[in-house]
């Protein structure tokens, strides 16, 4: 589905409408083909670098290992990439609000998250991040201390105050219907990256946001 998105985005397509209609076909369903900013975690990470291991071991060539871990690699680069074509190369001084830590909802594991990519990326371009995750905070902490250029944020509101632009890490239920006319008034710009696709595009943009997600036009 990433692959896919990533040509939906270069087509004009919505990979949604291409998800729901791969998904109508019942030996695929829905459940597992939503397209993203890359997984992370203990176990798919790990497993997937054990199997491609595990062929080469044995003299086995298997391509689709190797292809599993380039993408999802890429995947993480995306949100960087989204911002800065949004604020550009030089991002010294620039506040960007992160919602969402861990690496799935229901978690506070971090481990391989994409956010850890996005945050360390954000803070080599000289970024500040505002940061909020429901669970996660005292492991972000535990994580990366007192990062001078990191404020863990009590709510997902003050993330967002002042910052330039709002980026989705995690997909957390309550990130689905927040106040947008209160986020509009906290964000110096009304931009959101999201890297989970939570959003309808078109109600975002009717909020007076601009709104870029993962394979959507």
């Amino acid at each position: 589905m990433n692959e896919l998105a990533g040509l939906a985005e270069r087509m004009g397509a919505d990979i949604e409408q291409v998800r729901r209609g791969i998904g109508a076909d019942p030996r695929i369903g829905h459940a597992f083909i939503y397209p993203g900013c890359g997984y992370g975690g203990s176990c798919f990470p790990k497993d997937v670098r054990a199997l491609e291991y595990g062929a080469r071991q044995h003299g086995f060539d298997a391509p689709l290992l190797a292809a599993v871990e380039k993408v999802n690699n890429r995947q993480k680069q995306l949100l960087e990439q989204k911002v800065v074509r949004a604020l550009g190369e030089d991002l010294t001084g620039k506040a960007i609000a992160v919602w969402g830590l861990a690496f799935k909802p229901n978690t506070d594991d971090m481990r391989e998250a994409p956010s850890r990519i996005l945050m360390e990326a954000l803070w080599r371009r000289g970024a500040y991040v505002q940061a909020f995750d429901p669970v996660a905070m005292d492991e972000a902490r535990r994580l990366y201390g007192e990062q001078c250029a990191l404020q863990l944020c009590l709510d997902p509101y003050a993330a967002c105050e002042g910052a330039d632009v709002l980026v989705i890490c995690t997909e957390w239920q309550q990130f689905r219907s927040p106040d947008f006319a209160r986020m509009r008034s906290l964000l110096r710009q009304p931009f959101i990256v999201d890297g989970r696709n939570i959003y309808d595009p078109a109600s975002v943009r009717a909020e007076g946001f601009t709104y870029h997600a993962i394979g959507r036009p």
